[in-house]
């Protein structure tokens, strides 16, 4: 016969857990949305920047002496920026992250390496025994734009330096509350889109000179992304956190369910077994 008391303890104890995990899903609704929120607010931005780029490609011939962050040259060194949460609980996002990036890695005939964001991804890199660069975490749930600072100055100075001939940013792309895609985007050299006779805007004037204003737009455009995809791994991983507790919830309210009827039984059977004892007892008396 199943132990009453143990059973009653066991429910008891997934309904606390049920309390901490429907608490935590609430919260990560919460700071989803505003990472959302932030998010979609540099969008614009950063499409803004873009025009302006294109634009500049119509008015200076950058190949004659291109700025050192759109110089392209043999990649003998490459540079990857992982993006990762600091904690877990999110499901198999960090699991994903980490396996585009490691597998990225080992493809590479060039040497590789690494800046981090976040816990699970400097955690990830020790364990693999990679060159780590610099290492960022507790960013927080909501960083400003002077945070990630540090991160872009990094990868433009190297880059800049020629230190590193080419940077990629890992990170997880929100697509929406149940889909968060594991992306690995090249950041540098910085790729200009050409623009037709049509497209170009007569309405753009540049002071002191398109250059000046090309070198000043160019690292700008660096720090958006990285801030922009920062935010969007944010969102990613509140996300995957909402789910993930979501599905925790639910599993623990069905195994309450499955031994609520356990316990049930076993009160039966011991009300059962008392009624019979007390017949047994006063049919021998």
């Amino acid at each position: 016969m199943a132990d009453i008391r143990l059973i009653r303890d066991r429910i008891r104890s997934i309904q606390n857990i049920v309390k901490v995990t429907r608490s935590m899903e609430m919260i990560a609704t919460t700071k989803m949305r505003r990472a959302q929120e932030r998010g979609r607010a540099g969008h614009p931005y950063i499409q803004e920047m873009r025009k302006v780029l294109a634009a500049l490609t119509g008015v200076i011939s950058i190949k004659k002496q291109p700025h050192p962050l759109l110089q392209r040259r043999p990649v003998n060194k490459i540079a990857i920026v992982h993006i990762t949460p600091d904690r877990g609980l999110c499901g198999g996002l960090q699991t994903n992250l980490n396996r585009l990036v490691g597998n990225f890695i080992s493809e590479q005939s060039a040497s590789v390496v690494s800046i981090t964001v976040g816990l699970k991804g400097r955690d990830f890199m020790k364990r693999l025994g990679h060159d780590i660069q610099a290492e960022f975490t507790q960013l927080g749930d909501r960083p400003s734009l002077l945070d990630t600072l540090p991160v872009s100055s990094i990868i433009i100075d190297d880059y800049s330096s020629g230190l590193v001939d080419s940077v990629y940013i890992a990170y997880s792309q929100f697509v929406s509350t149940m889909i968060q895609k594991p992306v690995l985007q090249q950041v540098l050299p910085i790729e200009l889109v050409t623009v037709s006779q049509e497209q170009k805007s007569p309405d753009y004037k540049y002071e002191p000179s398109p250059e000046v204003v090309l070198g000043s737009v160019l690292p700008r455009f660096i720090e958006a992304q990285v801030y922009n995809f920062i935010l969007e791994s944010i969102a990613s991983e509140q996300s995957a956190r909402m789910v993930a507790m979501r599905n925790a919830t639910e599993n623990a309210n069905e195994l309450i369910e499955d031994l609520t009827l356990a316990y049930n039984k076993a009160r039966q059977e011991s009300i059962t077994k008392e009624l019979l004892d007390i017949t047994g007892g006063g049919t021998t008396a």
